[in-house]
């Protein structure tokens, strides 16, 4: 029951963080004032990383912990370049999809 509760969560953020990267450049294009916050990033890459460990942590099937970790990857790269190099490399869209991907996955194969 913990895990469809972390999966909850997970795909929760996971569908927030894809509408975020990619609502977010759009508003870019209107003059309201507002800039890109890398914090943001930061957070829901914090917020997955502690639901694909707790999700995996007991996990059996080696190639869902692949793209629950290879999507956290992802995210890291692109969020790690926007702080060094101020640049958004679009990683970010793959990862969200495929924690996305993943949570749905993990949640459907729950025995009820």
């Amino acid at each position: 029951m913990k895990s469809k509760i972390l999966d909850a969560v997970g795909i929760s953020a996971a569908v927030l963080c894809l509408i975020h990267c990619i609502a977010f450049p759009l508003l870019m294009i209107i003059p309201l004032g507002i800039s890109h916050n890398p914090y943001i990033d930061l957070a829901f890459l914090a917020i997955g990383a502690v639901v694909v460990y707790k999700v995996t942590k007991s996990m059996t099937r080696i190639w869902l912990k692949a793209i629950f970790w290879v999507s956290i990857i992802l995210i890291s790269i692109s969020v790690l370049a926007d702080f060094i190099f101020e640049v958004h490399i679009p990683l970010i869209y793959a990862g969200a999809a495929g924690l996305i991907t993943g949570h749905l996955i993990n949640f459907k194969n729950h025995r009820h």
